[in-house]
């Protein structure tokens, strides 16, 4: 079972919410928020998650606040165990550039959180539902979120996806 960690940023300013389109090997597209993969030479959940924002957006993260929530969706018919952790830019600077090294993250756009919600939704349940849950309720940081997701399938077409609650 391979197993990744992850982690994801919300990032808002006054157009809203920071989304990037990822370009998946299928040839298929879909939206999230930037963040990616913890490297093992990163010294930190958030540095890694620093690394990620700049290369997918080119904007510097300067003050982090969280994490907001966590997610862990397990998919043992295709052999993985994700782990994210999901925390929100306070403060930033730059202008959008996307150079993302991996060749997945083509755009990078704010979006009003209503439009944020419908591109997400096209996307994985595990990705779109607590994002759409904080842009609803904006929780407080002592009441950090676990979401847990079960996935049957081989392939995007015969997914089948559980949320499991979490006390």
């Amino acid at each position: 079972m391979r197993e990744w960690q992850v982690g994801g940023a919300l990032v808002e300013n006054s157009s809203g919410v920071l989304l990037v389109r990822n370009q998946r090997r299928d040839g298929a597209t879909d939206w999230s928020p930037p963040g990616g993969v913890i490297d093992a030479s990163d010294s930190s959940l958030i540095a890694g998650l620093s690394r990620e924002v700049e290369e997918e957006t080119g904007l510097r993260v300067v003050q982090w606040e969280g994490p907001l929530y966590q997610v862990e969706v397990i998919a043992p018919d295709m052999g993985w165990h994700l782990r994210v952790e999901v925390h929100r830019a306070l403060t930033f600077e730059g202008e959008l550039a996307v150079d993302d090294p991996d060749g997945i993250v083509d755009e990078a756009a704010f979006f009003s959180p209503i439009r944020c919600c419908e591109l997400l939704a096209q996307g994985a349940r595990w990705l779109h539902e607590p994002v759409s849950e904080w842009l609803a309720e904006r929780w407080a940081l002592d009441d950090i979120r676990r979401y847990h997701y079960d996935v049957r399938g081989s392939d995007r077409s015969t997914l089948s996806v559980e949320r499991v609650l979490v006390q």
